[in-house]
Formats: structure tokens, C-alpha cells, sequence
């Protein structure tokens, strides 16, 4: 958060008996007071320039020359300024970063004012309001979210609205319970909504307990009356031009609605304008979508690697949507799996007859003619539509049919999800007509620079628009006529922005000038002139070229409000297209892939035949698929196996197969059954939180934890390698705990990767569990991964030959294979700690590991200890052939000695 400095505090300015600040200056620093927490653009002519400490922190962020303007207390004024037709490349920079910006424009005239230019800051561009196509990621939201939060005794209900200004889409939700219940719960919310900007009342204690934990989200402060219950249900009733609430499902609401006030209070004034775009609400429940923690999101990759990259992840494995509207909703369903599985099917259904009807071809080639209509309209909404933006929708609106037809053979059931699309996309033919008639088939990018309307739309405007391209012909005539009335042959009649319309003649030719001619400038080499009747037609073109820009930029604001009546006839079709472009992408992908219709049933079980890991399968040659399957008498599956073997793998695949299958995807896998799921949790790999002050083993505990405290018997958990973390006794501890208490009581769907021999014992006492594992066939020194699941618990770790294939030098391998034998064969306490894959040793096999090697008696000689201590240094592959020769001769010898 951003304060205002005291040395442009404008009201200390003011008052101060010995500072004189300039009018330009004053009027600068009370607009700056208004706006303490943003960064001030303020309109001088052609650019935009920032002062004091706004100047410092964009020079440093920006990159650009910080300089001085006068002098305020005896110090320079600081300022830097950006070019006034490149300012949204320096705004995204800045939104980037979680800055705000208030854009000062001048709106009084410039000829006419006394004293500095009358300017208002006109809009506020923060991170969680962004509408302007530049400053917007194309594929992703960045939602603007607000928190009320009513504590009553020991009960604390938290309201979220959130709003995503570029589509208009706005949507509640409400959750009650304990401080510490909904804390957990907020944190899971923020994740899934991943807000770009979230509202806070100044004394809100229980955000700043959620928020600590969440860095990355821009925070703004409002003030507490702004959360107002009542005056937050009147604000939702207003916007949406209703009388109830009723029809939106938002009834016995209360925090919600105080937050849904404040949301729209700070939208409405960054616009500067009313919300016309926003004309419905969604009310979410806690039992509407599959619930996904961060851990889980970061651990499946959906939309982002664990390091943080865009790919490779499921989203962009998936997505070959040819539009922004449809990658956006094909990034929301990933992260917005529903429970309700008539969702799904209606999905499958859909892609299924996409695929029979063979038209993902013709429907990819005609969306990707297809704009961004969804975000078009929220610029016309908010009056902010360039004239380009209004030719692309026209262009994109003809594009309707063609799709309609396309989509005809794959229509075999009225009632069925594409059949609504089919009906959602039927031709504004009004609206189209509108577009056609009125602008250019290639308008200007900004209306300023006129050439936005198409002829024959105005009247007027094509006469004032004659006058002007006449002037060439008037030119070339008057050049003529002027020519044979003077003699002079090189005379030339032409324009230019700086002086008008003029008669150039040569130095050497102006003896013959006329006595009507003026002379306006004089050049090294020739005069120039200007004529009564060359001066008439200057002021009737240029006043015309003046008059049919301002005529041009009245009739564009008149079109924009021509349009606003169809903006809910355009959000209905760019949702249509979104939906079919996203169905046309994962159709494409499963036809490809060979991936599978999903089987959703209500009886509890994950039945998957061959499944693969939807990502891993692109990235590697031959992908080895597997089995998984859980019913009511199967629910957890122990896995063991060496590292590397595919454990990981095979976990996130069963996950990701059984996330897809919700979200409305085919599936990789030869088959997949699944019923009621309602949660998934990962707990996979190990991550420290040293920011917030988490050991790699307290951010396990804390995973783990979450899982424990929300898994049910419909959940699905991936748990690997719980208790590593510390000493081997505490670990297999907490690991046999946590795997007691998935079987017994959560009694979830569980894959449990772990390295304790100890574990897979479980299912001697619980039939509920079972062992798998991943196999592994070793040659010599290698190893070999067969990424094969097969049931019952390994045999072998093969942890040295994978530290061998990651390249740890031969010395250290040896020494662990010898300090291995010594520890498999020394009995650590009463009650031995047994090793995973390590087979129990009997006491022959201690005597015999504890005798010397190759029958040597107990007490071996001196002679026969150096004899064996040089064998154990031997590394036969090390030696160059005369080096082994030498060698062979020194171990002769030193035989020779023993045997003395």
C-alpha cells in the first residue's frame, strides 16, 4: 500500500505561508490527494507525467528518465512522463506488479481556458479491473473479489463476491463456522479463485489471517461502512433491475450481500460508469464443485508446473481451442470440476456426437475467424470499444451460420447440451445490420483519426468528408490555372499540417509573382505564397476536415449506444461459443489420442483399465499403462517400488483420469468406471515454506493434516512418502497412523506410496487395503524400469543403482554397497528397524556376513588382511590394461606372502 508523501500533501501545500505553487501544480496535487494510493497520469499535451514520489517509483519500475520540474521546499519536483499513445504497454507493465494507476486526462480546451487546462481523472486501472485487451491475459480471468466477514460469539460467516469485469460475470458465496474453520476455508476459496485483486475493510483481523498466507494477491482497502448487509442487497437489486433476489438462489444471504455492495461500489467508480454488462449473478455452494486444495492443484500441474512454467501441464495438452472465450472456459472447467455428474455426461454426450458427425475440422477452421466477443461487449457495455473492436465483432457475427451448419449433423438429440449451444448462437440479424451499415471494412484504430464510419451511413458526414478529398482535385486545377496566369512553369500549389495550403515558386521566378499573392514563408531556395481565393478554400477544408471529425466521434458514441441494447443477446452467444469451441478442442484431442467416453455411476468405486498420464504419454515414446481399480471391499492401495520406478506417476494419472471424467472429458485409458467423488488430495514430493517460516517436514505435516481433516469416503487421496521427513521411528510411526486412519475412518479412495516395509503389512489386518507395486528388472550394476503395476508389496529398493544412473562417482557407491552389508547385517536394538526392501537376515546370516571373505580364517595373518584390503580397493574397470597387468603381478605376490 501506497501513502501520500508529506511534500505533496496538496492541503499542507496550500497553507504553507512560503511555498508558491504554480496553478498547473495545484490543480495536480489536488487530484493526487483524491487518489493517495495510485499512480497519477497526468495528461500535459502529448504525454502522460507523473510527480514526486509517483515519478520515483515509475522511473525505477519502468525504466524511463527521471527528471525535475520546478522546485517544491527547496527540492526539485521529480518527474518522468510516457508518450500519451503508448501508455497501455507502460499500464501493463505496472498492473503486472500489483499497481494501480489513475489516468488524469485533460477535458477542457485548450484555447479557450484561463489558467491550466480543466482535467479529470477519467478511469482507474487496478489490477482486478482491467477490461482493455492490452493490459488483459487472453486465456485466463483476474477477477476483482471483495470479503465481508460478521462475527457473532464464537461464530464468524464469511461472504465472497467476486466479479470478472471483462466478461461481467458475478458471482456469491457464503460459509459459516469457527474462526479457525473458516480461515481454512477462505484459503481454499482464494485458491480456487485466484482473485487479482481482493477488497478488505480496514479492520478486517480475520482476512489478515487468511491473506498471510496468500502474498500474491493484490490487496486494497475500503472502508468498513462500504460492506453494508442492507445496502448491499439494495446495490445487487439495482444493478440487476430486479425486486428480488429469489430467482438467483441468494436468499437467507447477509455477509454475501455486504461484499457484493463493496465489490460493486469500487467497480462502478473505476469505470467511472454504470455496469450495464453485469445482468446476472451465480450463487455457489460448498457441494458444487469438486474440491481441489493448492497442494493438489500445484501436484496435478493442471494449469501451471510445480516450477511454475505454462507447459507442459493438462491445460496446455488440451487446449486446441481456436478462441480466447474458449481457452478461458476450458481453463475454468479444470479447476471447476462440478460434482453433479448429469454435467458431465451432457459433455460426453456432446463430444461424442462431435466426433461421430466428423465436424471438429470445419468447426476449428470457422472459430478461429471468431474474435473475442465475450470481452468486446464489456468494452461496448463500458463505452471503452475502439472503432477495430466494433469491425471484428461484425466479423465475427457473420461467422454464426456457418458454424450453426456446421454443428447440424452432429444435433441428433433436441434436449441435449448441443442443441441449447445451436440455439444460442442464432444471428442478431439487427445487431449485424447495424455493424454493416455503419462501420468501415477496415476502420482507423482510433476514432480521433477519423475514416471509422463506412460511406453512406451519414449523410452529413460523406458531405463534410467531399470537401475534404476534393482538395487535391481544387489543388491540381488551381496549379494549373495559376501556371498559365503567371508563366511560371515550376509553380506548384500544395499542403502540409504546419502551414496549410500554399503556392511554392523559386527565387528565380518571383519577379513574375502577381500582386494578389501573400507571401506566408520564405525558404532557402523559394517563397511561398498564398492567394484570397487559395486562403477561402483553406478555411471551408480544414474547417470541413475539423467538422467530420467531430461529427465522426459524436456518431461513434451514438453507435455504442445503438449497441448496448443486444450486449445480453452477445454474452449469450460468446457463452455458446466458448462451450463449443472448448467441446471442439477436447473432442479433437481424444480422437487423436485414442482416449475414452468415461463411465460416471453412483455406486462408490474407480474402476480405470489401462490408464495413462495424459501428459507424461506425449512426452515420452512409449508410455506404459496401468490398472486402478477401488470398490467398496478395495480402498487403499499400497504402492512400493523403487524411486523412478513410476509410482508418482501412476498416482497423478488415476487422479487426473478421475478429474477429467468430472470436468466432461474422455479419458486416456481403454475403460474407466467412476462414481461419487467429492474431494481430491495430493500429498506428493517435498517443498519447504521457509517465507512463512515451514520446515520441509511441517509442510508435509500441515498437507497432510488437510487431508485428514477433510477426506471422506467419496474422496480420492494421493499420499507419497509421508514421514520421511524425520527420523525413521517417528516417520513409520505417523505413516502407519495416517494409513489406520484413511482405512478406518476417512475410509477414502487412498493410493499410499511409501518406502516402510513395516506398511505393508497393513492388509494382513485390514482387508480393506492392498499392496502393488511398481516393478523393476535388474542387470549386473543396472537397473531396468518396467513402470508396470503389479500387485504385492516389491523386493527390492534398487536405491544404489539409481544413485549410479544420476552419475554419484564410483568410490561412493562402493562404499555404500559395503557400509549397506554392515547394516543389514548388524541388528540395530531388541526390536530391529526393517528396511523396506531389505529381506530379514537370520543369525547364520549374521555369521556368515561377519566372517572374512574366501574362507579366511577368524584371525587372519597381517599378510592375508593386506591381501584382501587390496582386493576391496580393485576397480577392474578403472584400470587401463598395463595398469591390471601390474596389479595382477602385485596380488601374486601378496598371495604368495599369505600362503608363507
Amino acid at each position: 500500500m501506497t501513502t501520500v508523501p508529506t511534500e505533496i500533501n496538496a492541503a499542507a501545500v496550500k497553507n504553507s505561508p512560503t511555498e508558491k505553487v504554480t496553478p498547473m501544480m495545484q490543480q495536480y496535487l489536488s487530484i493526487k490527494a483524491e487518489y493517495p494510493d495510485m499512480l497519477v497520469f497526468y495528461r500535459m499535451g502529448d504525454f502522460y507525467e507523473l510527480f514526486h514520489s509517483d515519478a520515483e517509483k515509475a522511473a525505477r519500475v519502468l525504466g524511463i528518465t527521471l527528471t525535475a520540474r520546478g522546485s517544491s521546499g527547496g527540492q526539485p519536483i521529480k518527474m518522468c512522463g510516457v508518450p500519451f499513445h503508448s501508455l497501455e504497454g507502460y499500464l501493463a507493465k505496472l498492473v503486472k506488479i500489483g499497481e494501480s494507476c489513475a489516468i488524469c486526462e485533460q477535458i477542457g480546451d485548450p484555447a479557450t481556458s484561463k489558467g491550466p487546462v480543466e482535467r479529470k481523472v477519467m478511469r482507474v486501472v487496478t489490477p482486478g479491473t482491467l477490461t482493455d485487451a492490452d493490459l488483459l491475459p487472453e486465456k485466463a480471468e483476474r477477477p476483482l473479489l471483495a470479503m465481508c466477514i460478521i462475527s457473532q460469539r464464537k461464530v464468524a460467516t464469511a461472504g465472497l463476491a467476486w466479479l470478472s469485469l471483462a466478461s461481467g460475470a458475478l458471482k456469491l458465496m457464503e460459509f459459516s463456522g469457527d474462526s479457525r474453520t473458516v480461515t481454512a476455508r477462505m484459503q481454499q476459496e482464494l485458491e480456487r479463485i485466484a482473485p487479482a485483486e481482493v477488497l478488505r475493510g480496514d479492520n478486517a483481523d480475520l482476512f489478515d489471517e487468511t491473506m498471510s498466507c496468500h502474498l500474491s494477491f493484490h490487496t486494497s482497502r475500503v472502508p468498513d461502512w462500504h460492506f453494508d448487509v442492507v445496502g448491499g442487497h439494495k446495490a445487487l437489486l439495482d444493478q440487476l433491475s430486479v425486486a428480488t433476489l429469489t430467482g438467483f438462489g441468494a436468499d437467507g444471504l447477509g455477509a454475501a450481500f455486504g461484499a457484493a455492495g463493496a465489490l460493486l461500489r469500487y467497480a462502478q467508480s473505476t469505470q467511472g460508469r454504470g455496469l450495464q454488462h453485469v445482468r446476472t449473478l451465480t450463487t455457489e455452494t460448498e457441494n458444487e464443485f469438486i474440491g481441489l486444495d493448492a497442494a493438489t492443484r500445484r501436484n496435478l500441474e493442471l494449469t501451471e508446473t510445480i516450477r511454475g512454467q505454462e507447459s507442459p501441464t493438462l491445460f496446455s495438452l488440451l487446449d486446441h481451442c481456436r478462441t480466447a472465450m474458449g481457452s478461458r472456459l476450458l481453463r475454468h472447467w479444470l479447476h471447476h470440476a462440478r460434482r453433479d455428474q448429469a454435467i458431465a455426461r451432457s459433455r460426453h454426450q456432446a463430444i461424442a456426437a462431435l466426433g461421430q458427425a466428423d465436424a471438429t475440422g470445419t468447426l476449428s477452421h470457422t472459430l478461429a475467424q471468431v474474435p473475442d466477443i465475450e470481452r468486446i461487449t464489456t468494452r461496448i457495455a463500458l463505452l471503452s470499444a475502439r472503432p477495430r473492436d466494433l469491425a471484428s465483432l461484425r466479423d465475427g457475427v457473420q461467422q454464426l451460420p456457418a458454424l450453426r451448419h456446421a454443428m447440424q449433423r452432429a444435433l441428433t438429440d433436441n434436449d441435449g447440451l448441443l442443441a441449447a449451444i445451436h440455439a444460442d448462437m442464432a444471428t442478431p440479424e439487427a445487431c449485424l445490420d447495424l455493424l454493416q451499415r455503419a462501420v468501415a471494412l477496415e476502420p482507423a484504430a482510433m476514432v480521433r483519426d477519423g475514416g471509422v464510419f463506412a460511406r453512406g451511413f451519414d449523410a452529413e458526414l460523406d458531405e463534410l468528408r467531399a470537401l475534404s478529398e476534393n482538395a487535391g482535385q481544387f489543388l491540381v486545377d488551381l496549379e494549373t490555372r495559376e501556371r498559365a496566369r503567371t508563366g511560371i512553369a515550376n509553380l506548384r500549389v500544395e499542403y502540409n499540417k504546419v502551414h496549410g495550403f500554399y503556392i511554392e515558386v523559386t527565387h528565380g521566378q518571383t519577379t513574375k509573382v502577381p500582386d494578389d499573392y501573400r507571401r506566408r514563408q520564405t525558404l532557402k531556395n523559394a517563397e511561398r505564397y498564398i492567394t484570397p481565393e487559395l486562403k477561402a478554400f483553406e478555411d471551408k477544408a480544414l474547417s470541413a476536415q475539423d467538422k467530420a471529425l467531430a461529427r465522426e466521434k459524436m456518431l461513434y458514441d451514438q453507435l455504442l449506444a445503438d449497441l448496448a441494447p443486444f450486449i445480453g443477446c452477445l454474452q449469450t452467444i460468446s457463452k455458446a461459443l466458448a462451450q463449443l469451441d472448448a467441446l471442439t478442442s477436447l473432442t479433437g484431442h481424444a480422437l487423436r489420442h485414442n482416449w475414452c467416453a468415461p463411465q460416471l455411476v453412483d455406486t462408490p468405486c474407480i474402476n480405470i483399465a489401462e490408464g495413462r498420464h495424459p501428459v507424461v504419454e506425449n512426452q515420452i515414446e512409449r508410455f506404459i499403462a496401468n490398472d486402478c481399480r477401488f470398490v467398496e471391499e478395495r480402498r487403499l492401495l499400497l504402492i512400493t517400488g523403487p524411486n523412478m520406478g513410476g509410482k508418482s506417476t501412476f498416482m497423478r494419472q488415476v487422479a487426473l483420469i478421475t478429474l477429467l471424467a468430472y470436468v466432461g472429458s474422455y479419458v486416456p485409458a481403454t475403460s474407466a468406471t467412476i462414481g461419487p467423488i467429492d474431494r481430491i488430495f495430493t500429498r506428493i514430493g517435498a517443498t519447504d515454506d521457509l517465507a512463512g517460516g515451514r520446515s520441509t517436514f511441517m509442510v508435509e505435516m500441515t498437507e497432510s493434516a488437510a487431508i485428514l481433516n477433510g477426506a471422506t469416503e467419496h474422496s480420492l487421496v494421493l499420499m507419497d512418502e509421508v514421514g520421511r521427513g524425520t527420523s525413521t521411528f517417528d516417520g513409520l510411526a505417523l505413516a502407519w497412523a495416517i494409513a489406520r486412519h484413511l482405512i478406518d475412518t476417512s475410509r477414502s479412495f487412498s493410493l499410499f506410496a511409501t518406502h516402510y516395509f513395516e506398511l505393508t503389512q497393513l492388509p494382513d489386518n485390514h482387508p480393506t487395503a492392498a499392496n502393488v507395486h511398481l516393478s523393476a528388472v535388474e542387470h549386473k550394476d543396472s537397473i531396468v524400469f518396467l513402470h508396470a503395476v503389479q500387485d504385492g508389496p516389491a523386493s527390492q529398493s534398487y536405491g544404489l543403482q539409481v544413485a549410479q544412473l544420476a552419475g554419484v562417482p564410483q568410490p561412493v557407491i562402493k562404499a555404500a554397497r559395503k557400509h549397506l552389508a554392515r547394516l543389514e547385517a548388524q541388528a540395530l536394538d531388541a526390536t530391529p528397524q526393517l528396511d523396506l526392501f531389505a529381506a530379514p537376515t537370520t543369525d547364520a546370516d549374521d555369521e556368515e556376513l561377519d566372517a572374512p571373505a574366501h574362507g579366511a580364517p577368524a584371525a587372519a595373518s597381517p599378510a592375508m588382511r593386506e591381501l584382501l584390503d587390496a582386493l576391496d580397493d580393485l576397480d577392474p574397470d578403472a584400470l587401463t590394461p598395463r595398469e591390471a597387468l601390474e596389479r595382477l603381478y602385485q596380488l601374486k605376490r601378496l598371495t604368495e606372502t599369505a600362503q608363507a
